[in-house]
């Protein structure tokens, strides 16, 4: 499952390496350009069967992307959905990893936490720990390793049924958001380490002003549901002593 938006020069490259796994492959459209949209276009022409192309008239975010590929995999009938994002910064090669880390422990999420190369921008990849930071405290524990990477698989149902309960952020704010929330549910969370790079194309959609805004507002919101769930956050972690 991979949410784009305008990376028409990634996106062919990072299909092919989903294909080469023999996974089928859910492309969601987030309300890309022309030029985007017509390479979109094309990989599923290329592809029939392979290569779903859900399409959204207009931008919602990725968290928004995300959740149509996840209501279009249900629809599917498929189990789990691996996210991955399109600008060609993950490591596909581990995608078997992944996998197989999924087959083993079906009910639990299988999260990729990044190994940078030089690439990486200095204040992206320690900024990230803010982040972190507030993970741990939201769900009290280090079960989380990192709540920002895309590269991830999740079980369907238990992602569906929590967006039919809540609404969750639409952004760039979904990923630690769904984590740290799935995770109160119960929802085991198993780290993989995966190489990433910055990125292939690069395109970054991440707006500064816009989208700390809304994971501060998140964090906020999260904190004072940790403070509800308490008393259960603080039995779960007696009782896995």
């Amino acid at each position: 499952m991979i949410p784009v938006y305008n990376h028409e020069h990634a996106i062919g490259a990072v299909v092919q390496a989903v294909l080469a796994h023999g996974l089928p492959c859910i492309l969601v459209d987030d309300g890309s350009s022309d030029a985007c949209a017509r390479v979109l276009d094309a990989l599923a022409a290329q592809s029939p069967g392979r290569v779903m192309l859900v399409r959204h008239a207009v931008n919602q975010g990725k968290g928004g992307a995300v959740l149509t590929g996840f209501r279009h995999a249900a629809e599917r009938g498929f189990s789990h959905a691996l996210q991955i994002d399109a600008d060609g910064q993950h490591n596909a090669a581990d995608i078997p990893r992944f996998i197989d880390e999924a087959r083993s422990n079906p009910h639990a999420a299988i999260v990729g936490f990044p190994v940078y190369d030089h690439s990486v921008p200095t204040v992206r990849k320690y900024a990230r720990y803010l982040t972190h930071v507030w993970v741990w405290i939201n769900t009290l524990s280090f079960a989380i390793r990192d709540s920002m990477c895309g590269f991830r698989v999740y079980p369907v149902a238990p992602v569906v049924a929590l967006a039919k309960r809540r609404q969750l952020g639409l952004r760039m704010n979904f990923d630690p958001e769904v984590l740290v929330r799935l995770h109160w549910t119960g929802l085991r969370v198993i780290n993989v380490a995966t190489r990433v790079s910055y990125p292939t194309d690069g395109v970054s959609h991440f707006q500064a002003v816009r989208d700390n805004v809304l994971i501060s507002r998140m964090h906020a919101v999260l904190f004072f549901g940790m403070l509800l769930r308490l008393p259960l956050l603080l039995g779960r972690k007696w009782l896995s002593r």
